[in-house]
């Protein structure tokens, strides 16, 4: 598929093309030049939660299953 860059130094990428990619406003593009070819992928996200996950302490040193019991018990 063919686009033009305009004079801002931006292009469009097509609806079907967007559509198929799952790209949205705020989609994040990765650009490569490889032997002569400029390759445009989808960069991938980080986890935002993956560097939190296992280090939160419940009150009291209770299992998940116990604190939830214990919050369902006081409301």
């Amino acid at each position: 598929m063919k686009s033009i860059v305009s004079e801002k130094s931006q292009e469009t990428i097509s609806k079907p093309i967007r559509d198929s990619l799952g790209l949205r406003p705020g989609t994040a593009l990765q650009f490569e030049a490889t032997e002569g070819k400029l390759v445009r992928v989808k960069a991938v996200s980080e986890d935002v939660f993956r560097k939190w996950r296992g280090r939160g302490k419940l009150p009291g040193g209770a299992s998940v299953d116990e604190f939830i019991r214990r919050a369902r018990s006081a409301s």
